[in-house]
């Protein structure tokens, strides 16, 4: 079987492709990233050496690796006709909900764009199923908790949430129009070891070991379902198996923890387990380091996954625990800072 992963360099996509490199049956993986400076590069390039190395031990799988842009549709259409995969999971894709509100073009190039050569390479080079990335973020404003994938998503807040579900519905339309079997996964707020640096536990990390002041959106009253990457990467594993039965085969399915934390106490678990690692010291002031700050723009106040569809279809709901989560990402974090 060959499996194809774009955004393989990625924080979900690399440790996908870890995963897939467990597998007992012999699997041709193709990664394809295009390396981008939206965070610090060298970080993709130590996932891709966890890769290699991983990959030299697994003499079983052949692991091969394309660096490319999702909106190059020649690059796209020949990797297709080259590799031939079984099952494509778009992972890559610009992402950030602020960075959207300054940088539009890059959430059009390679959400919308990109989104579009990989359907269009799926329907020229038919594939059992795409399984690909949408987000919590498509519920924009909506009141309703938890979130439902029976829930309407017509508000997005930000142009990021706007192509996501813009990627929903050109989905839809390739999987009615020409039978391509498609499955959307709605992430919650994912987590964990080498993850983005832009993500809040990593940022916060950064400026308090610099000794700056972190800033708590909302005054602290957001609420965020935080999923860890290794239950992320379970459900889409459990996913990519499974393809949609339905006379249009398109299906959705939120992955999230289905525990929405409040952020100050996300913030006080991480401060303690960064203490508990040794990344900072017992005794760090960190009441003189937080302050509480209004909303910003683009931002929802909570977040809070109903993933009962995905246990009900595929008997798997997310399974780790913040602190747990937290407690690996400080160890992480303390080692590759060292």
């Amino acid at each position: 079987m060959t499996i194809l992963v774009t955004g393989a360099a990625g924080f979900i996509g690399a440790n996908l492709v870890l995963r897939l490199l467990d597998s007992e049956e012999p699997l041709t993986i193709v990664g394809l990233d295009n390396l981008n400076d939206y965070y610090d590069p060298s970080l993709k390039e130590y996932r891709l050496s966890l890769i290699d190395d991983k990959a030299a031990a697994s003499p079983r799988h052949s692991v091969s690796f394309v660096r490319g842009d999702l909106a190059d549709k020649p690059l796209i259409d020949k990797l297709f006709e080259d590799c031939k995969p079984d099952i494509v999971v778009n992972l890559a894709a610009q992402a950030g909900v602020r960075y959207s509100i300054e940088n539009p073009d890059a959430y059009i190039q390679s959400n919308m764009l990109g989104f579009y050569n990989i359907l269009e390479a799926c329907r020229h080079n038919p594939v059992r199923h795409l399984v690909y990335a949408s987000s919590s973020s498509v519920y924009g404003g909506n009141k309703k908790i938890p979130f439902s994938i029976d829930d309407r998503v017509d508000n997005p807040v930000s142009l990021y949430a706007a192509t996501k579900k813009s990627n929903e519905l050109f989905a839809y339309c390739y999987s009615k129009l020409y039978g391509i079997p498609t499955t959307g996964l709605r992430f919650f707020t994912v987590y964990g070891p080498a993850g983005r640096p832009d993500m809040a536990y990593f940022g916060f990390t950064d400026k308090l070991l610099a000794g700056k002041t972190i800033q708590i959106f909302n005054y602290g009253n957001c609420k965020r379902d935080f999923t860890y990457v290794d239950d992320i990467v379970e459900g889409i594993v459990r996913v990519m198996a499974k393809a949609p039965g339905t006379e249009v085969p398109y299906a959705i399915y939120n992955i999230g923890g289905g525990q929405p934390e409040n952020l100050l106490d996300f913030v006080n678990i991480l401060q303690e387990e960064l203490v508990r690692a040794g990344v900072l010291p017992s005794d760090y002031d960190f009441e003189a380091h937080k302050e509480l700050v209004p909303m910003q723009p683009g931002d929802v106040p909570t977040t809070y996954a109903d993933a009962s569809a995905l246990e009900r279809d595929f008997g798997f709901k997310p399974r780790i625990p913040l602190r747990e989560g937290l407690r690996k990402f400080a160890e992480w974090y303390r080692e590759y800072y060292k």
